[in-house]
């Protein structure tokens, strides 16, 4: 199937109802009533305030159900909504790009049974564009407006333009889910589609880093114990304020700013406010609260460490002079997992995660053959149909990685 027109010279997407929120106790008792009375998939979406608030909660909630119709929910105007995740529990959920979502519903005590990701779909389906945008156009042969994705959804009353945007996103997402399951089915990938929906309904939330504060960007520019304790004190005090008011810590003091401080603190409040890197809606108003974190980071008797320990793997960049076994492991099997994924019309990343096709040429099983790789693979979070696809190919690759002979200047000859 080939890309349909470019946007603008397709019909425009129209919602199929007027478009109105449901933020009071009759509306929700009659969204409750509608869902539960719908038949089939539910399409589920949900609008954060991501760059705006510090929370990752949800602003809206969207919903639709053939028979059901469109139900545009404020979850902030509501404690409880078990009545509503009740009349869902049982639905398949569509979702684009549902990892995105499934963080801030569960928030609220909507978590879903089974799922049907159309944004993954259309990885798995080869198709170069996934936004839900451009899947709408190659399936339905509909424009889809996307211009208030960004937007700044914790404002009240929501703007009419921004609620037809929002219905839309479900509205049409039953069908994108229809032709996907079509067009899966046909490509011998529906089972492959259930594994990876399921992979990503049940993958696990990572832990919370010890050290949250390292995540400064620019932090690796900052050179010292003590300054790295600055660092640490900006960071922390500007995440506290920034907790406080519900406001996006960049937008308060951008990282840039906090790691200009740190490289050169200085001497005296006026001079942190003269200078000209240190920039930001607060960085003048709250000049006192920035002022006591590089004081603190200055007195700090706990001074961090500059270098801490990581699981993380090297960069494979590196890998020919810290492990060229593995080296040679990874270069000879990413040839043969990318002609794999060519032949089944996949991405390679979603034929094979990366990272764990890295840890196995890092640290491979004693045997190299597909039960062996399989077994290592699985351990690195591959799935059962991905370890069928790939494993005997790099066991393989990884038997002829072995093979070759290194010569004198370090590269196989």
């Amino acid at each position: 199937m080939t890309d349909a027109a470019e946007g603008p010279t397709l019909p425009d997407a129209k919602p199929a109802e007027p478009v109105r929120v449901v933020d009071d106790p009759e509306g929700y008792a009659d969204a409750v009533r509608r869902i539960a009375a719908g038949t089939g998939p539910i399409a589920v979406d949900a609008e954060r305030a991501s760059g705006f608030r510090y929370s990752q909660r949800a602003y809206l909630i969207q919903l639709f159900r053939r028979g059901s119709g469109t139900v545009l929910l404020d979850p902030i105007a509501f404690d409880d909504l078990s009545e509503l995740a009740d009349a869902m529990r049982d639905a398949e959920w569509v979702l684009h790009a549902a990892s995105q979502d499934l963080p801030c519903l569960r928030e609220v005590g909507l978590e879903p049974e089974r799922i049907f990701d159309t944004e993954l779909g259309a990885r798995l389906l080869g198709f170069e564009r996934v936004g839900l945008g451009a899947v709408v156009e190659r399936l339905l042969g509909l424009h889809l407006a996307k211009e208030h994705s960004a937007a700044d959804w914790s404002t009240r009353p929501l703007p009419t333009p921004w609620l037809v945007y929002a219905a839309l996103d479900v509205e049409l997402l039953l069908d994108v889910r229809d032709a996907e399951e079509e067009l899966l089915a046909a490509a011998g990938k529906a089972e492959i589609a259930e594994q990876e929906f399921e992979a990503v309904r049940t993958k696990e939330a990572r832990p919370a880093p010890a050290e949250p504060w390292r995540r400064l960007s620019g932090l690796h520019t900052v050179r010292g114990a003590r300054n790295l304790a600055v660092a640490r004190a900006l960071w922390q005090a500007r995440d506290a304020y920034a907790r406080e008011i519900d406001s996006a810590p960049g937008r308060l003091v951008p990282d840039a700013s906090l790691v200009a401080a740190s490289k050169t603190p200085p001497a005296s409040k006026r001079e942190l406010a003269a200078m000209r890197s240190f920039s930001g809606r607060a960085s003048r108003s709250e000049i006192d609260r920035w002022w006591s974190a590089v004081e603190a980071g200055l007195a700090s008797a706990d001074l961090p460490a500059t270098r801490v320990p990581s699981e993380a793997l090297p960069p494979p960049r590196a890998w020919a002079d810290r492990n060229p076994e593995a080296d040679r492991r990874l270069k000879a099997a990413r040839p043969a997992v990318a002609a794999i994924a060519e032949t089944m019309s996949l991405p390679a990343e979603n034929l094979l995660p990366p990272e764990a096709l890295r840890r196995t040429a890092w640290e491979p099983p004693e045997s190299f053959d597909a039960r062996s790789i399989g077994d290592a693979l699985a351990a690195h979070g591959a799935r059962p149909w991905q370890i069928v696809a790939t494993a005997q190919a790099i066991g393989e690759a990884f038997v002829a990685a072995a093979q070759e002979v290194p010569d004198p200047a370090g590269s196989p000859s």
